[in-house]
């Protein structure tokens, strides 16, 4: 078996590494068109050129392959983070340069599109570094194709619904609002929309024609009755402003006093996002954007966007950005970019149509790598209890980063303060800190082992680590169950750096396993909660707020105890506290 000392990178490496922009722009990308049609085997028309770096893939695509192979499915995910880096989207790519142009295997890389909340701030881009990139980087980093322009602006459209309807309810009477929405037609006929029966359904009025329903009927279909104090839609911007996080709306003089306390969230967290993310097709969206919950009325009942009536107009705003974006790494194996919602407060994964489309893309004997967010306890939990549910697809193996530098900090090693000087721990040999922190790479190695699919771990390998630190980290992740441990350096090398971690991954594929949940749907909200509180972040037990048991009763009441739970947490640790390292709970 060839090692990565044994293999000539294909880059022109330098040591030491440059700046990730300086190996970016070193690279002259091929045209997106070899990329779609050799390295991906689209057809010219299932593809729509969006310069010569990037282009999007239409949904078409998917009706040929309905029948073909999927190729092998890996996702890959992390330590608990540190503000050191665990190199995730680094290894991400590493990992398939080194399928795609050392071991000629066909792969595909499926990773989300980066928010310029985090770009423009500590964390920065996520187009990986060194030379395992997605390239071009700042046509990542930035606007892209333009989805989560599309996703603001369709999250602000039906935040401004929301104003506009309680604004017309509170000044107009039932006729005139009627009018409104069934005006007449050139010969003074009324019809019903398609959505517009669905509210009357929901309402328990089975009449078709407009001119058939009583007052009392015509009053409760035009009147939402919103809540103010109960509007759980907010407005959205995709950078970091702090002082829109709480806002007041309707103090313009034409609003007559209409005011309310609301803010903006970053773009990415909006549930549009989530919409997105987890669609299959174009009438799968449509019917989750017009299931999203905005507000309750006075009687606590759930207002969505289709008793709004605006989502269709939502879905036509999406009509593009349902269309994943193909790119390339610096070795010239194929990206699809596409969605981005957090992993802390969402569910942390790029979308369910580009995994479909690129498993069939590859083939049987084909790879697609997707990326889940944060550590393995957030964003994999999420990609298996979450995406899976919705894909219907299930991973063959699991990735976990690790670093000795981050290991060390949850084994005790001192603070660190971005833009200050790494500590001397960081820098110098220690294997027993590192050890200690092993803890904390063992507890997310058995965490994915619940899914039975097999584990293999990536060391991501910095200049400053020793050989005895390394084989710390290797031995202790054998040990905890890992099906293989493998140290990278892909940061350095490309591809080549990550050749061992590859053929492990191959392996790990081949080697079966049974997917399972974590936990049933049909469970109740509670025991739902207490599967991921107690088998993935290792908790004993679970309180509840009287505020969290007047949500859950809420949501049970509503018919929303059916769903997988989504739990917002810290990254930083196991628990709900930033500061707990290692293995730590609760």
């Amino acid at each position: 078996m060839a090692t990565f000392t044994d293999v000539k990178p294909l880059l022109p490496v330098q040591d030491p590494v440059p700046a990730d922009i300086d190996i970016a722009q070193s690279i002259t990308p091929k045209h997106i068109s070899q990329i779609a049609e050799v390295g991906l085997s689209l057809l010219p028309e299932e593809y729509e050129l969006y310069g010569p770096t990037k282009a999007k893939v239409k949904l078409s695509v998917k009706d040929r392959l309905k029948n073909a192979p999927n190729g092998k499915y890996v996702v890959v995910g992390g330590i608990s983070p540190t503000p050191l880096g665990e190199g995730k989207s680094t290894t991400t790519v590493g990992l398939c340069q080194a399928l795609g142009a050392y071991l000629n295997k066909k792969v595909l890389t499926c990773i989300r599109q980066p928010s310029q909340g985090p770009t423009f701030g500590i964390k920065g881009g996520a187009a990986g570094g060194g030379y395992s990139q997605v390239i071009p980087m700042e046509e990542l980093n930035l606007h892209l194709t333009g989805d989560i322009h599309a996703i603001s602006a369709a999250n602000n459209l039906l935040a401004a619904a929301i104003d506009a309807r309680m604004f017309h309810e509170a000044a107009q009477k039932d006729e005139a609002l009627y009018r409104r929405l069934c005006p007449t037609d050139k010969s003074g006929k009324r019809r019903f929309a398609a959505v517009m029966l669905g509210r009357l359904q929901r309402l328990g009025i089975d009449k078709t024609d407009p001119d058939d329903l009583t007052p009392e009927e015509v009053s409760c279909f035009v009147r939402l009755d919103i809540d103010p104090d109960a509007v759980m839609w907010r407005r959205v911007v995709d950078i970091n402003d702090r002082f829109l996080r709480g806002i007041t709306v309707g103090q313009g003089p034409e609003e007559r006093g209409m005011e309310r306390k609301t803010g903006f969230d970053i773009s990415v967290a909006s549930e549009i996002m989530a919409v997105l993310a987890l669609a299959s097709d174009l009438t799968d969206m449509r019917a989750r954007l017009g299931r999203m919950v905005v507000a309750a009325d006075r009687q606590g009942r759930p207002v969505t966007a289709d008793d709004l009536g605006v989502g269709g107009a939502l879905t036509v705003m999406l009509k593009d950005a349902i269309e994943p974006t193909v790119m390339q790494t610096l070795e010239a194996t194929p990206v699809l970019v596409h969605a981005g919602p957090f992993a802390n407060i969402a569910h942390g994964n790029s979308s369910v149509i580009a995994d479909q489309i690129g498993l069939k893309l590859v083939g049987a004997n084909g790879f697609v790598v997707t990326e889940a967010g944060f550590g393995a306890d957030i964003g994999l939990e999420k990609f298996m209890n979450i995406k899976c549910r919705a894909s219907s697809l299930a991973p063959d193996a699991a990735v976990i980063v690790a670093t000795v530098r981050a290991l060390k900090m949850h084994g005790g090693g001192p603070p660190v303060v971005a833009g200050t000087p790494l500590p001397h721990a960081y820098l110098s040999p220690d294997v027993e800190l590192v050890t200690a922190g092993c803890a904390n790479l063992a507890r997310h190695i058995e965490n994915t082992r619940k899914y039975g699919v097999p584990v293999v771990v990536a060391i991501n390998a910095f200049a400053t680590d020793s050989k005895e630190e390394l084989e710390a980290v290797r031995a202790a992740a054998m040990a905890a169950g890992a099906s293989a441990a493998v140290v990278t350096r892909h940061h350095a090398l490309g591809g080549a750096g990550a050749v061992d971690l590859a053929q492990a991954v191959v392996a790990a594929c081949s080697s079966g396993g049974e997917f399972k949940f974590l936990y049933d749907v049909e469970q109740p909200i509670k025991a739902k909660i207490e599967a991921i509180a107690c088998g993935t972040y290792g908790a004993s037990s679970v309180s509840y707020s009287p505020e969290a048991e007047a949500a859950i009763a809420k949501l049970a009441a509503m018919g929303f105890d059916n769903l997988p739970i989504c739990m917002a947490k810290t990254q930083y640790s196991f628990s709900h506290d930033a500061t707990l390292k290692g293995q730590y709970c609760w």
